[in-house]
């Protein structure tokens, strides 16, 4: 008996034979984690302390708000939309926050505004989109030049965040070690990632965003719930900026307009180098949090070099995007 060469249906050209085959989608969050021990591993070559436990813990802690900013871009992504505005709401969100604190209100009712306002600015920009059939490039730019904007009505100076509460949960350290902590801003980036990958993976709402953003009409067709997962994913985004906005505030204690000047092209960057289609239909929550740990780990390495200008982080970070995307197409071709 003769076998042939041409690769079976359903199976991917990756597969070789008595092995079970690797998904070509999965390649690139596994190229995504090899590129990040090996960033790591030269840093540890190259650097002394590199290798502790406090250097990777600081990954988490420099980039918690990235890491929530990003999962909310991974919804909107793997259902083939993109949302530019994540960044000017991160900024909004700072504003408000502090002051809100600044007039005297009670923090959590601070935190509940600015959670209502993002959730309320992905919901309008999800029904015009989706209701209109409005690109979401230009529904998400305008939500971004609009959101940018009332940063300026609500202060154009810096204000200082003074709140008693919010600055001792701010610098608060959990120790992990005798010599590793974290801050609670990573608690609840992890908290915001499982919330994520159990919902995009394991429930109807992320089985469908997958089946929007592989084939619409075939999604209509089957009888999905399309118009709720398409404006569900932009609440989820404006939800998680929101988030990503009290994280910033933590982190920099200060509410300002020109906070996250293009922190939107970062999250979009992370969530592509994880592994995420552009052009929807695949993506892994978890292959997004790899994208930003991979970012974090080329700042530190220029921080670490101490002679390098801050510049060729987004150097390093365009060309490791074109690669990825580069990558991406390849194996997707190879597709059956």
């Amino acid at each position: 008996m003769t076998t042939s060469a041409t690769p079976v249906k359903g199976k991917s050209p990756l597969a070789l034979p008595g092995r079970r085959s690797v998904p070509g989608r999965v390649v690139p969050v596994i190229a995504t984690f090899v590129l990040f021990v090996l960033l790591f591993g030269v840093g540890t070559a190259r650097y002394d302390g590199f290798l502790s436990g406090q250097v990777v813990a600081n990954l988490f802690i420099d980039n918690a708000f990235l890491i929530v900013l990003a999962v909310g871009m991974t919804f909107v992504i793997v259902t083939g939309g993109i949302d530019l505005s994540v960044g000017a709401v991160v900024a909004l969100s700072t504003m408000v926050t502090a002051a809100g604190l600044q007039a005297g209100l009670p923090a959590p009712l601070v935190v509940l505004l600015v959670l209502a306002m993002g959730s309320t600015l992905g919901l309008l920009m999800g029904l015009v989109i989706h209701y209109f059939e409005i690109q979401p490039f230009i529904v998400t730019l305008a939500g971004m030049f609009l959101a940018r904007g009332l940063c300026f009505v609500v202060g154009v100076e810096s204000i200082s965040i003074k709140d008693p509460t919010f600055r001792t949960f701010a610098t608060a350290a959990i120790p992990l070690s005798g010599t590793v902590s974290i801050t609670w801003s990573v608690v609840i980036a992890l908290a915001i990632v499982a919330v994520a990958v159990w919902v995009l993976h394991r429930t109807r709402f992320g089985r469908t965003a997958y089946a929007v953003g592989g084939n619409e009409n075939s999604a209509m067709l089957m009888g999905l719930p399309v118009a709720r997962v398409k404006v569900g994913v932009y609440v989820i985004s404006g939800l998680c900026s929101a988030i990503a906005g009290l994280l910033f505030s933590l982190y920099m204690l200060s509410g300002y307009g020109l906070h996250a000047v293009g922190m939107e092209l970062d999250a979009i960057a992370a969530v592509v180098i994880g592994g995420t289609l552009l052009s929807g239909g695949a993506g892994y929550v978890l292959g997004s949090l790899l994208g930003v740990l991979v970012l974090g780990v080329i700042q530190t390495l220029i921080s670490f070099q101490g002679t390098l200008s801050s510049w060729w982080t987004k150097i390093a970070i365009g060309t490791l995007l074109l690669l990825f995307i580069v990558m991406q197409r390849v194996f997707m071709r190879r597709q059956p």
